[in-house]
């Protein structure tokens, strides 16, 4: 996401990358939306995660759209340049007749169209990755590349933010409710930052030494170089299916059983902002296409695949909501679905309950150091100047201070993770998710045309091509960006 073209790396089948797809997405927003579920009540929730889920897929296939464009430039920059040093080297061994002949020839070729007929279906294989850094470069003038780092750039914030509030939260409720001679969580306790926790020292104070403790040792990985390895990707996305196949069965079990503590309203638009924000959070996937479908060995049928993907992905939010908010009270449902398994009442395997109650920790930290180092990277690419390169200390000190610096302050400051999810899917996640998209794929295929001519079709174009649904997806983007700011203001004027 630095905006480069990278390797493509190892070639994998469609169903892989489907798969690869579907763990992407269903990340730490996943934990946060029961919560937002119940406050904003079962049919508007619903209505709404499928509708996001809709526009999700709408946007993604306008991201492989502009992927395809994006190579089609290449491959013809390519051409173009392969075929001026064939006529160079021509040119240097002919006498004035074959010159003649082949100045007549080239003549026949050039036009763009000829060469597009013949070649449109190659040009736009996607073969390099172009990350959505390159895109906005190729396609975008130079305000609007800043516009897209800093949207990056605030997306990557809020991410970290996330992830540094949520160790040390589920931590906290962890070992604070075990320290209180507890076996978990209790359904009608509601603790303040002030109970204690560990005699004299607060809940409070419990959080903050477990972020500090979280800071010191994932924090150092930002000032050098670090990737997630296969093998760690393997065992995350294990722990993961894990993890939610435990809640999911564990809530059917409760709820078979006459357990059934929820009753969630119908509706209730005072929850509609923070529901928004969660949703558009974990449908996130835009950002990292390039790295998912260029590997992809056969792309014939990849919207088909990428709409059944989404497919599941729905299914399985509405599983996992649904048996939530029917098995917990509304009131009673944590920030970090997680959490409430480890309650006795509800999980009598103390194994379990340690495993679920500290299964963010593991794999969210796990992935901190690739979000912080993708942040720094971020950095460097929106002060880079061609031709430059940055002091010691700047590279090495200054960017990654700064990235690092902001989230944790924002974590030591808050730990409500519902809300810090919601701010960052609402505000950020909007800019990635629609309207970066849209504005991508509209400027791809006016260049498209300029370039490769007006009979050029793009084997990868979306089905929603008609400029209708650029507009549509810009004027939800604005919609929803006015609809939640005005909520907060009106939310803060009442309180």
């Amino acid at each position: 996401m630095a905006g480069e073209i990278t390797e493509t790396g190892e070639l994998y089948s469609p169903y892989v990358g489907l798969v690869y797809m579907f763990n992407l997405i269903v990340g730490t927003g996943a934990l946060t939306m029961p919560k937002a579920f119940a406050t904003a009540g079962w049919l508007v929730s619903l209505v709404l995660l499928v509708f996001l889920g809709f526009m999700s897929f709408v946007t993604t296939t306008f991201v492989v759209e502009a992927m395809a464009a994006a190579n089609a430039q290449l491959h013809w920059k390519r051409m173009e340049n392969h075929q001026e040093e064939e006529d160079d080297d021509s040119s240097t061994a002919s006498d004035s007749d074959v010159l003649v002949q082949d100045n007549y020839e080239r003549a026949e070729k050039r036009p763009i169209l000829s060469v597009q007929r013949r070649g449109s279906l190659n040009l736009f294989e996607i073969t390099d990755r172009v990350e959505m850094g390159q895109m906005a470069s190729m396609f975008f003038n130079k305000v609007g590349v800043n516009l897209f780092y800093f949207c990056i750039i605030t997306y990557l914030y809020g991410d970290l933010a996330i992830y540094a509030a949520a160790v040390p939260f589920s931590l906290m409720q962890v070992t604070c409710a075990t320290s209180n001679e507890s076996c978990g969580v209790e359904a009608d306790s509601k603790h303040n930052d002030t109970d204690p926790c560990w005699g004299p020292l607060r809940r409070v104070d419990a959080y903050r030494i477990y972020l500090a403790v979280f800071t010191l040792l994932l924090g150092p990985f930002t000032f050098f170089d670090v990737q997630k390895t296969k093998y760690l990707q393997i065992l995350t996305s294990l722990m993961r299916w894990v993890a939610f196949a435990i809640m999911i069965v564990l809530a059917l079990v409760r709820i078979g059983h006459g357990h059934r503590e929820g009753h969630p309203p119908l509706a209730d638009l005072s929850g509609v902002r923070n529901l928004f924000g969660v949703c558009v959070y974990s449908f996130m996937c835009q950002h990292s296409l390039p790295s998912l479908v260029t590997p992809v060995s056969s792309k014939r049928r990849l919207t088909c695949l990428v709409f059944l993907d989404y497919v599941l992905i729905l299914a399985f939010y509405g599983l996992l909501c649904f048996t939530a908010i029917f098995c917990f009270r509304g009131d009673s449902l944590m920030d970090m679905y997680t959490l409430n398994f480890a309650r006795c009442d509800v999980v009598s395997s103390a194994a379990v309950r340690f495993f679920l109650g500290l299964f963010p920790v593991f794999t969210i930290s796990t992935n901190f150091p690739i979000i912080a180092v993708t942040l720094r990277n971020n950095w460097k690419t929106l002060f880079h100047r061609e031709g430059g390169t940055y002091p010691w200390v700047v590279d090495r000190v200054v960017f990654p201070t700064i990235t690092l610096l902001p989230p944790v302050l924002v974590a030591f400051c808050t730990h409500d993770l519902e809300s810090l999810v919601g701010i960052t899917g609402a505000y950020a996640g909007t800019g990635i998710q629609y309207v970066i998209p849209a504005f991508l794929v509209y400027h791809c295929r006016k260049d498209t045309q300029l370039t490769l001519g007006y009979g050029t079709v793009n084997k990868h174009r979306s089905p929603f091509r008609h400029t209708f649904w650029v507009g549509f997806v810009l004027l939800w983007a604005f919609s929803c960006f006015f609809f939640v700011t005005a909520n907060i203001v009106l939310s803060e004027t009442k309180a």
